[in-house]
């Protein structure tokens, strides 16, 4: 059983800007890349992506949307060891731009020079199924589904 909350977990990935997405990439291969999560840390087991349309990642999505985060934060300075986090979930490629706005930050510029208009851009979104998580201190497992049942009561 986990002692660590949704809201725990959050503020610890707040702190965490990266993690390797991991897709099936056909022929019992898994590929697996670094990516942003552009500061949209309010984590309620949703993480939010931007990527071109025409990028493997997307086109194994679309083949399996079965993916996995790992997400590994560093050492506290006062030596309490840091946290690694593994997210597996479902993906969904969006290309609603009402939806890019809402998860836009100035920072992406960089990558998609025309911001929400810049052609072939997607949001990929992960739905966490289960995240598991090790601290040094504690492991555990939070199973979304029974995460909600217990937040709105049915549990």
């Amino acid at each position: 059983m986990s002692t660590m909350t949704m809201k725990e977990l959050s503020k610890a990935l707040s702190k965490i800007d990266f993690c390797m997405f991991n897709t099936n990439g056909g022929e019992g291969k898994i590929n697996s890349r670094p990516m942003s999560n552009n500061g949209d840390v309010e984590y309620d087991g949703d993480s939010w992506f931007f990527s071109y349309e025409d990028t493997r990642k997307v086109g194994e999505i679309g083949r399996d949307a079965q993916v996995a985060l790992t997400f590994i934060a560093p050492p506290s300075l006062l030596g309490k060891p840091g946290i690694f986090v593994a997210v597996d979930g479902d993906a969904s490629v969006i290309r609603d731009k009402a939806q890019f706005e809402e998860h836009w930050v100035k920072d992406l510029d960089r990558w998609f020079p025309d911001g929400v208009d810049t052609p072939g851009l997607v949001l990929v979104k992960v739905s966490a199924r289960t995240i598991e998580y090790w601290d040094g201190e504690e492991n555990g497992r939070i199973h979304l589904r029974e995460a909600d049942a217990v937040a709105e009561g049915a549990v």
